[in-house]
Formats: structure tokens, C-alpha cells, sequence
């Protein structure tokens, strides 16, 4: 099914994220990978201390649309780094934003980054690390080292509010069962899960690690899933019952 732009049109001017509000609905559906990047970027950066000038990196940013909205909304610059989105095609979109002085697209898999240690401020992560970052090594040997003393690194992804437990997928709610592999379930945890999974390596500070204020991490996905008319109808099946959007904020320690 083709997207409800009608709908996009509605929902995508919701006053509680007037950021997002400026921007073409029909933009944001078309940058569509699966989530509502700018609603999630926009809560998400509340919670950063995100300056102007600042090097930022966005990994895993799609069609770069993210990447833009954050160097038009806080003056940011931005690595906007993915592994199966053309550089080029990102370029283009890049440079009729009119921001080729502030975003620099590249192709890179978020295992094997190719920057210099401690060059980002602030590492982004939207709706990406569940694929990559869930390892328990990966913070220590493939990312903390390219962020300086006391940056930052923000993330969100799909997760459930607790983690189930036994033996899964035979544990899960049998609502769940059906989107276990094609969804990829496997790899989405709670936001307690996050925050200990971070701060075992013993390399920051977990400043935040929650499910967004007032549900609306189960909320965001139920609008994005009816605006985008996704064949699979998870939120909506799940009826808040288990999902949501985890959104957390580390520092990394001074010496580590």
C-alpha cells in the first residue's frame, strides 16, 4: 500500500514537535527507513547539549534526512554515515538543502568507522544500533574511541519496556510471534537493558535511558505505522501493551 499522505499531512504538524512541524510532510514520508527519524531526533535532542560548530556523527542516517534536520536546527556539522545508502544520492539531497558546508556523506559500516580517535562531539544513532550495537564489545573496541572526553553519544531504537524472559521466541506474547523474524525482534530490549548493557564497559555515564515521556515512544510507532501503511502492523497489534522506542544519552568519561 502507498503511504497516507493525507494522513502525514495531519499528524506530521503536531504542535508537541514544532521543529519537525517545518518541514514537508511529504518529504519525511519519501526519506521513510522505517521509522519517524524526526519526531524521534527532535525528543532525542532535547536531552543532548548539542552547540553550533559541533562534529557530529550520524550513524546509520538513511536518506540523510536526519542529518539534515540536524545541521539546519542546531548548526551542527555531520558525518552522515551508512553502509546501503548511495553517498551520492545523499549528496544530492544534502545539496539542495542548501548544506554542503555542514554535512559530508560517506558509505561505512558502523563495525569499521574510518575517523580519526576522539574527532565527534556527539554520536547519533537513530533507529540503527539494533542491528550493530547490541555486541557486548561493540562500545569499547568500535566506537567510544571516536568520541572525545565527555561527549556524547544519543541513541533510539525499537525496543519493549521490559525484556522478556525464559526462553524466546517461545516466551514471547503470542501477539509478538509472527513479526519475531521478519521484525527482528531478537535484537530489541528494554531501556534498563540499554542502560546496563552501556554501563558494563566501565566507559560513561548513562545520563538518561527511558521510553520518552507520557508513552510516546509506542505512540510515534503506531503514527509512523499508519502514515507509511506498513504491511506488517505491529504496533498496532501490540496495542501498547509491549512496544516503544528506548531513547538513551551517554557521556563518555574523561579518562578511560
Amino acid at each position: 500500500m502507498s503511504p497516507d499522505l493525507s494522513l502525514a499531512r495531519k499528524l506530521l504538524k503536531d504542535p508537541r514537535y514544532p521543529r519537525t512541524a517545518q518541514y514537508d510532510p511529504e518529504w519525511q514520508v519519501d526519506l521513510d527507513g522505517g521509522c519517524p527519524t524526526f519526531w524521534l531526533l527532535e525528543s532525542l535532542c532535547q536531552v543532548l547539549d548539542l552547540k553550533p560548530g559541533m562534529r557530529v556523527l550520524d550513524l546509520g542516517c538513511g536518506k540523510a534526512g536526519g542529518a539534515i534536520f540536524l545541521a539546519k536546527e542546531y548548526g551542527v556539522q555531520v558525518w552522515a554515515v551508512d553502509p546501503d545508502i548511495d553517498p551520492t544520492e545523499n549528496w544530492q539531497r544534502i545539496y539542495r538543502a542548501g548544506l554542503e558546508s555542514q554535512i559530508f556523506p560517506l558509505r561505512a559500516n558502523g563495525l569499521s568507522l574510518p575517523f580519526p580517535e576522539q574527532f565527534f562531539d556527539t554520536v547519533i544513532a537513530v533507529n540503527s544500533l539494533q542491528f550493530f550495537g547490541t555486541e557486548d564489545l561493540y562500545l569499547r573496541y568500535r566506537l567510544i574511541r571516536f568520541v572525545k572526553p565527555d561527549g556524547q553519544i544519543g541513541i533510539v531504537v525499537p525496543g519493549f519496556y521490559q525484556d522478556f524472559e525464559g526462553d524466546l521466541p517461545a516466551n514471547v506474547p503470542e501477539h509478538l510471534k509472527q513479526y519475531w523474524d521478519s521484525c527482528a525482534l531478537c535484537s530489541w530490549h528494554s531501556a534498563e537493558w540499554w542502560r546496563r548493557h552501556w554501563l558494563k564497559t566501565n566507559q560513561v555515564e548513562v545520563i538518561l535511558a527511558d521510553n520518552f515521556p507520557e508513552n510516546e515512544g509506542y505512540q510515534t510507532y503506531l503514527r509512523w505505522e499508519r502514515i507509511i501503511q506498513y504491511k506488517h502492523k505491529l504496533a498496532e497489534d501490540d496495542a501498547g501493551r509491549h512496544i516503544t522506542f528506548v531513547r538513551l544519552v551517554a557521556q563518555r568519561r574523561g579518562k578511560v
